[in-house]
């Protein structure tokens, strides 16, 4: 898939784009080898600009992504950008160890073709070694992956519009996952055999993932997301979509906001939740999960975290990616400690730049 699994150390943003927003983050290190939060940045994109995935609107995504360049005052010129897991397919495999990287793409397109329904002509494929087989001795893991070559190429005309040079195309799900890493690890005792259930509520779907010890025990979308409460705000107070959005970012709210619309979406979704895990639960041998972790712009709503708690029992907070990290002058710090947890996938894929 392009450059899906290079790696690079030049300067680096990576750049998530939803359905409601661009998201930036630029990623350095100090001389011990610790990671430093120099540039972040949001520019919200209007409904129906992107949809599914896909860029309806190329031109005013391509304005929203130059302006937030150029507010963050980013100087990198390569990025990390990433597609939906629902538009990738992927697929692990096992394939004996010692072939060639000739062998080995002469294999992995043979497999391939068993899991794409599509003409390999028609598909941006790669591939990564993981590491050896843990149920085959003297084999490898491989992780193949591929999407259409037009969603590619959407993600990669946006960087060239812009004038950045598309490096690495990931996909949202593993990039969420290596920064939500990074905070498991600053859990007691590493996080180790925890049972981590991660919630990225977006506007319109929300991606429940739960893992353990780096791996992914189970994966689920849900159609709810922080779209419902402007909705809300809509009904309540016969705002359009646009003035409810815009009221809802300025905090330009009626005074009775908090108990008329904030609460009742706030246990709406605090019980959306509570369902997603007693289907996890149901569906496979566990019980309980150790760590409830929300990303997404809506993750950071008063009393969210709180309200999940109670319905599940189990510990929960809003996930902070830069936690721990140092944080550059170019950054206001209380604006990103308040957007932290829409900056997820924005983390993992500048975290690539460092990965080797």
């Amino acid at each position: 898939m392009g450059s899906l699994f290079s790696r690079q150390a030049a300067p680096m943003m990576g750049l998530d784009v939803s359905s409601s927003s661009v998201k930036l983050v630029e990623l350095g290190q100090d001389r011990a080898g610790n990671l430093v939060l120099e540039r972040c940045g949001i520019e919200p994109l209007e409904r129906g600009w992107i949809s599914d995935g896909n860029i309806e609107k190329f031109d005013e995504v391509v304005e929203a992504t130059r302006r937030l360049i150029s507010k963050s005052g980013s100087k990198a010129r390569d990025v990390a950008m990433a597609l939906p897991a629902s538009v990738v397919i992927s697929k692990k495999i096992i394939l004996p160890g010692g072939l060639s990287e000739r062998e080995m793409e002469v294999q992995v397109e043979s497999e391939a073709n068993q899991y794409i329904p599509f003409s390999l002509d028609e598909v941006s494929l790669d591939f990564c070694v993981v590491g050896p087989s843990a149920s085959s001795a003297g084999d490898v893991e491989v992780m193949i992956a591929a999407s259409r070559k037009e969603k590619v190429e959407d993600r990669q005309g946006l960087a060239e519009a812009v004038g950045l040079h598309p490096v690495i195309l990931d996909v949202e799900s593993y990039a969420s996952r290596l920064a939500a890493g990074r905070v498991i690890g600053r859990l007691p005792s590493g996080g180790a055999d925890a049972v981590i259930a991660l919630f990225e509520i977006g506007a319109m779907t929300s991606i429940m993932q739960v893992l353990r010890n780096e791996e992914l025990l189970y994966e689920r979308d849900q159609v709810f997301g922080g779209a419902q409460l402007t909705q809300m705000l809509v009904r309540q107070y016969g705002f359009t979509l646009e003035e409810a959005e815009s009221k809802k970012r300025a905090g330009e709210l009626p005074d009775d906001y908090g108990v008329t619309v904030l609460q009742p979406f706030v246990e709406s979704l605090a019980q959306e939740l509570e369902r997603a895990l007693k289907f996890f639960f149901t569906s496979t041998p566990h019980n309980r999960v150790d760590y409830i972790l929300l990303a997404g712009g809506t993750a950071g709503l008063p009393g969210l975290t709180e309200a999940v708690t109670r319905h599940t029992s189990f510990p929960c907070q809003a996930i902070n990616p830069f936690d721990g990290m140092e944080v550059g002058r170019a950054v206001r710090e209380k604006k990103m400690l308040r957007e932290a947890p829409s900056y997820l996938t924005a983390c993992g894929l500048a975290m690539r730049r460092f990965l080797r």
